[in-house]
């Protein structure tokens, strides 16, 4: 994909009723599971939590993604470094 492209996306995020979330801007989703995703954005990384989340409709070529299910918090995180990336996906394998 080209990287110009990618950096020209607008960043929306869209929750109706704490079901339903839309979001533009993706580059990429590095972990997902029925409880938290951690997207990269053009804004930065976002973690979402909640309950039986799953991802209805991904669209990797305009950044586009939907996922549904309870939203319990959606936050960015400032500076999330490799590393912090990989105790968190460590942290999940051995609890």
């Amino acid at each position: 994909m080209d990287k110009d492209l990618i950096t020209n996306y607008n960043h929306t995020i869209t929750i109706n009723e704490r079901k339903n979330i839309n979001i533009s801007g993706v580059k990429k989703i590095d972990s997902f599971d029925n409880e938290e995703f951690l997207l990269e954005t053009t804004m930065g990384y976002i973690i979402i939590k909640g309950e039986t989340l799953e991802i209805i409709k991904l669209d990797t070529y305009q950044g586009n993604v939907a996922i549904k299910g309870k939203v319990n918090s959606l936050v960015y995180m400032e500076n999330l470094g490799k590393k912090e990336k990989e105790e968190g996906i460590f942290s999940k394998l051995f609890k």
